[in-house]
């Protein structure tokens, strides 16, 4: 049958493709022949986003922001959190949108031409008579890889939703009397008089015995750990290596010198002096006739008798700036006047004077009266310069070409770095106790997260092979290895002794304070003639007072129906504090420009409030589901 099926294969294509196409005509072509089905994520006026969508728009948002900010680590961009992200912002605009559709909210075209004008690459588009280069404006969206009319619909679109949280966020205002009375809430003063139970006045009192230390040794495993540790040893290419392994023809720093001579030697400047008249660029077409046949007039006169120049120029220029000087314009370089002029001025010899020069001045009639050429270093003077120049200029050439043996040499020769480190003479560098998280200080590769994530990886622990080539930097590469490991433990109660016995100590010692300080607190607000508290001070959230962040919350939060009021508060490891609340502080009057600032502030926290809130309400109506979880 086999043998049968072979012979005649081309009929049973043949017939297989006649019995298959008619289905997919009747039946109709589903995604899933081609792809597994994927679930849904989310949900949104009924209407599911799928996995793979949620994928494909995160993929999209990552490689945007890759080539945004090339330096950004990939993993931070494929986190649970930024993943979680995108998803947020799909159902945020599926939401959008369903509103505008429901609302009938259409931007209009006279919108959409408001829009683009306001946009400066567009606007900068505009001919003189107010049209626009159309020409230019398809190439400028064909660089973001569409055409005008895909843009203009996308802009549309934009316009669309914007409108519908517009109607909430820009219809939100706030009365000065509401700044008042937030801002007098937030800034609010109040006189108080703190008594603080420091911690460390108690640590005198406190008698640990071996028995406690050890219980709070074992009943505090995560004080005592040892973070895992590796010891490593790795090599660094960069533009600097490249030029140190780098020898330099002769030839070619010669050929270099004579190249480069004049640019090194410096600019030749040149003295002139002028006579200008003035006729803008914006000047009409007769006026600028006049202009440039009265220039022609006063050139006729110097070139008769070039020694005239001077006088000429104080009686008849229209430069009120070098008139008084006879036109002189002193030294200048090429770079230093608009470009005819320049042109011009450097194709004069010393004496010579100029034909008409039209610039955006004007006309202008040159004559040069000096030239000032730089000495010209020797080669030997040079040499330093040279070699460094040239050196800096091969080495970013052949970088790109020297990484990629870097790449494959430390992958090629797994076991250890030094055949990498003697071909493009590198130094191999070692480091102990390196983690996982950069040190503080950490600098180079060590300080990269990129690369100690590499070294920490599984693979690089188990087999203490080479990492691969990671780019931790603008032209530099470093790959390293594992040549010790230890893991995360809790160390010896032995090896930390005196950390358990200053430990135990602080808490019993804030234990001690906090119980001295509610006795007192107690005791005060029943006497408070006997209390001993500190001087009083005006405080506020803009006014600490150097008190810590606790007491001010605390002071400020404490009810004032009845003053004075007493109140204490817990300041953890550092002990207690009692606080009086003698009175509040009226807050001083304030610049009406800071009202000014605070009212703009409030009504943005006010907009963005009912933005909140008007998003959520949309949300319910439009019956969002969201089926994972948040990180």
């Amino acid at each position: 049958m086999f043998e049968a099926i072979r012979k005649h294969s081309k009929f049973v294509m043949i017939l297989l493709f006649l019995l298959i196409i008619p289905s997919f005509i009747f039946v109709g072509i589903d995604q899933n022949y081609f792809s597994e089905s994927s679930p849904t994520v989310a949900r949104v006026d009924g209407h599911e986003i799928k996995q793979s969508d949620w994928d494909n728009a995160h993929r999209m948002e990552s490689d945007q922001l890759r080539a945004a900010n090339p330096e950004v680590d990939a993993k931070l961009l494929d986190s649970p959190q930024a993943r979680y992200a995108t998803l947020e912002r799909m159902v945020r605009d599926r939401v959008l949108v369903a509103a505008a559709q429901k609302m009938h909210m259409v931007a209009s075209d006279a919108q959409l031409v408001r829009s683009l004008q306001q946009i400066p690459a567009i606007a900068a588009l505009k001919r003189a008579d107010g049209t626009l280069d159309a020409e230019a404006y398809r190439a400028l969206v064909g660089a973001q890889g569409m055409t005008p009319e895909g843009f203009e619909a996308n802009l549309r679109s934009n316009l669309s939703l914007s409108q519908v949280m517009g109607s909430a966020i820009n219809s939100s205002f706030v009365t000065d009397s509401q700044v008042k009375l937030a801002m007098d809430a937030l800034y609010q003063r109040r006189e108080v008089q703190v008594a603080q139970f420091k911690a460390s006045d108690f640590a005198s009192k406190v008698k640990a015995t071996p028995e406690e230390l050890q219980a709070y040794y074992k009943a505090h495993p995560d004080k005592f750990q040892q973070a895992e540790q590796a010891s490593v040893e790795y090599v660094v290419l960069d533009s600097a290596s490249v030029q140190a392994s780098m020898v330099l023809n002769e030839d070619d720093l010669r050929t270099y010198y004579q190249e480069n001579l004049s640019r090194l030697a410096g600019q030749e400047e040149r003295r002139a002096s002028h006579i200008l008249i003035n006729a803008t660029k914006d000047a009409s077409a007769a006026d600028r006739t006049k202009a440039r046949e009265q220039a022609q007039a006063l050139l006729e006169q110097v070139r008769k008798d070039p020694e005239s120049f001077a006088a000429v120029a104080k009686q008849s220029s229209q430069d009120s700036g070098t008139a008084q000087s006879g036109g002189d314009l002193g030294f200048f370089t090429r770079g230093d006047m608009v470009k005819p002029f320049s042109d011009a001025a450097y194709a004069l010899k010393k004496g010579d004077i100029s034909d008409v020069v039209e610039s955006d001045f004007g006309f202008h009639i040159i004559q040069l009266t000096d030239i000032k050429t730089p000495p010209q270093p020797s080669f030997a003077e040079l040499r330093p310069r040279l070699e460094k120049d040239l050196k800096e200029q091969q080495a970013q050439r052949k970088y790109a070409e020297v990484a990629e043996q870097f790449a494959n040499g430390v992958y090629e020769q797994s076991d250890n770095l030094q055949g990498v480190a003697e071909k493009l003479k590198l130094t191999v560098q070692k480091a102990e106790r390196v983690s996982r998280i950069p040190a503080p200080g950490a600098q180079g590769a060590l300080a990269n997260p990129r690369f100690l994530e590499a070294l920490f990886a599984p693979e690089s622990l188990e087999s203490k092979r080479n990492t691969e080539a990671v780019e931790i930097g603008s032209g530099m590469m470093a790959a390293g290895r594992v040549t010790a490991y230890s893991p995360a433990h809790t160390l010896a109660f032995e090896e930390v002794a005196d950390k358990v016995q200053a430990l135990y100590v602080a808490q019993k010692s804030a234990e001690l304070a906090r119980e001295e300080g509610q006795a007192k607190l107690k005791a005060w607000k029943e006497q408070p003639a006997g209390a001993a508290l500190g001087a009083a001070v005006v405080i506020g959230r803009d006014q600490p007072q150097n008190l810590p962040r606790e007491v001010i919350d605390a002071a400020l939060h404490a009810s004032v129906e009845g003053l004075p009021a007493w109140t204490g508060v817990d300041l953890g490891n550092l002990g207690y504090a009692v606080i009086k609340v003698n009175s509040v502080v009226e807050r001083p009057a304030q610049d009406a420009q800071i009202v000014a600032a605070q009212k703009q502030q409030l009504a943005q926290w006010w907009a963005g409030a009912e933005g909140a809130a008007y998003y959520e309400m949309l949300k319910a109506r439009f019956k969002v589901q969201i089926k994972v979880d948040r990180p």
